[in-house]
């Protein structure tokens, strides 16, 4: 067993057995039955590109190969921070055909997240485009991966899609080239059912996230479950643009449940309202997957003027609340589409809201768990079930839920219950019919998007400014994201700062775009607790009433 995971026990995992939940395959083999009973089926589209079934599994074996020849091996832990292209379907497919473990890495995180992934995972291995575009210009992979490789020993292979420079392997090359060792190197591998798949990333409040490690068994059970309930079948077209290797768009059902009812994933590498309407038209897209944020841009660009979007049946809607007003004119714009909102986490659980539901219960909730094993309480700060109707902290545990993050046993000690259930930090409260209400949260989390931001991370950084005595970061209202940051800062005597002053000098150090504060209010002091603690819910009560006076003077004007 991997040193640092956390096994489901063993009356559990002889419970979801029992069930039908865990198969005990690998998702290899899953996957070699899928592969054979859909060949001649469109397995994936990207821009002109198509893999059959059958073609996805002979050049995900090939590229399997190629690595084992490079040395990776079952249990090896590999960083693939890549776009929405065909090429992380076939790495993922190849890692887990010799058992190494990806983590969700994104293409948008930069040298603070990739040294710390690698670190975390003791990674033997990452993979990167050569470069990305951004604002401000291009963006290049290599220097950042030679300061880790240099800082982490245990890192020692560097594929790169592209062409590869000093030190690295073309992954393209890989894919392409004819395998040296034969097919049944791959049969001869070990792989434990019990074992991790992947390293999904945290969205936890400290600085450092933490890797959910999802097992072969409860990975592919996800996918199975959320496929049944998301209405996926064989003559599904999911339209893929969320980042790929996120939980909702890799498993949920996402391309694990798509394709294991042969379906069709097409992938696209941006959130461009008119690309998607056109990609929906010719592709007959059944299925998109969306975060609010970007929901609400596709209803109110121009380009859905005239889109012919009747194709699409489900629109599921993940990581946070949509607004009711939302769903209301998605549904006039989207004839024929079910708006799906789900609630779900990486480390397991999710709650999906079900056609036939009533109204209020479609508009106001976030759905019910998949699995009649789900096991989900609402608890108080003590621990004990709060009554019906009320608000507590969301707990649960089941047959694809994390029993522990990997590497941590003493945060573990606090994130998990005696008994075993994963204390979440959402606030939610149970509707009447079953179903659940998100109330908010009590982690220090920025939810810009559906991408989750740790306030303390945030804060850390901006500390290490010379200006800068004190801050906080809160979230603040947006009517696009949801939510963005706002870093309130108490600045040292005589000091001064502005925001671009702020973001200039995070950008030093190189931590993902998206994490940046997006505004910054000055303040001679802060506002406390009876605790004595910062009052972060006064602040973001102060920054959301100085946004509502901003928009009425707008108006006014």
């Amino acid at each position: 067993m991997l040193e640092g995971f956390v096994p489901f026990p063993d009356d559990f995992a002889a419970r979801y057995r029992a069930q039908g939940y865990w198969r005990d395959q690998s998702l290899a083999q899953e996957f070699a039955d899928v592969f054979e009973r859909y060949a001649e089926r469109t397995a994936l589209i990207d821009g002109e590109r198509r893999y059959t079934y059958a073609q996805l599994d002979e050049v995900s074996s090939n590229l399997a190969l190629n690595l084992l020849e490079l040395g990776l091996k079952p249990l090896d832990r590999v960083v693939p921070t890549l776009p929405n292209v065909a090429e992380f379907v076939v790495l993922y497919f190849a890692l887990q055909k010799i058992g190494c473990i990806p983590i969700a890495a994104l293409v948008t995180h930069r040298y603070a997240e990739m040294s710390q992934f690698v670190r975390l995972a003791q990674a033997r291995c990452v993979v990167y485009p050569t470069s990305v575009r951004e604002q401000g210009g291009e963006f290049r992979f290599a220097p950042i991966i030679d300061r880790v490789q240099a800082e982490q020993p245990c890192l020692q292979l560097r594929l790169v899609l592209g062409e590869a420079g000093p030190g690295e392997h073309s992954l393209t090359a890989l894919i392409d080239k004819p395998a040296n060792l034969p097919a049944s190197k791959l049969s001869e591998l070990r792989i434990e059912p019990t074992d991790p798949c992947i390293f999904q990333l945290s969205g936890g409040t400290t600085g450092i996230p933490k890797l959910i490690p999802r097992t072969n068994n409860d990975y592919a059970y996800n996918s199975k479950v959320a496929a049944e309930v998301a209405g996926v079948n064989g003559d599904s077209v999911l339209l893929l643009v969320l980042p790929i290797a996120h939980n909702l768009p890799l498993a949920c059902p996402g391309i694990q449940g798509f394709l294991f009812n042969g379906a069709t994933v097409v992938l696209h590498a941006n959130t461009r309202p008119a690309e998607m309407f056109a990609l929906i038209e010719k592709h007959g897209v059944t299925h998109i997957k969306v975060v609010p944020a970007l929901l609400i841009r596709l209803i109110n660009d121009p380009a859905i003027d005239g889109a012919r979007l009747d194709s699409v049946l489900q629109i599921q809607s993940g990581g946070q609340r949509m607004q009711p007003e939302v769903r209301i004119r998605t549904r006039q714009l989207f004839p024929n589409a079910f708006v799906q909102e789900n609630f779900g986490m990486s480390e397991g659980l999710l709650m999906f809201v079900r056609q036939g539901d009533d109204e209020e219960v479609l508009l106001e909730t976030c759905g019910r768990p998949v699995c009649a094993d789900d096991e989900v309480r609402l608890i108080d700060d003590d621990g004990r079930e709060v009554p019906d109707g009320e608000v507590g902290e969301l707990a649960c545990r089941g047959p694809y839920t994390l029993r522990g993050y990997f590497g941590v046993p003493e945060y573990n000690a606090r994130q998990f219950t005696p008994d075993g259930f994963y204390r979440s930090g959402d606030l939610m409260r149970k509707h009447p019919s079953g179903n659940y209400i998100v109330e908010g949260r009590k982690k220090d989390l920025i939810n810009r998007g559906g991408e989750k931001i740790s306030a303390e991370e945030v804060e850390n950084l901006i500390l290490m400014h010379p200006a800068v005595q004190n801050v906080a970061c809160v979230p603040m209202p947006d009517a696009a994201m949801g939510e963005k940051m706002c870093a309130f800062a108490v600045l040292k005597r005589g000091a001064t700062l502005d925001l671009p002053t702020l973001v200039a000098f995070l950008h030093t150090h190189e931590i993902a775009r998206f994490k940046l504060p997006e505004r910054l209010e000055l303040l001679p002091d802060f506002p406390v607790s009876t605790f004595g603690k910062v009052s972060k819910k006064a602040l973001g009560e102060q920054i959301a009433a100085t946004l509502a006076d901003e928009a009425r003077t707008a108006q006014a004007a």
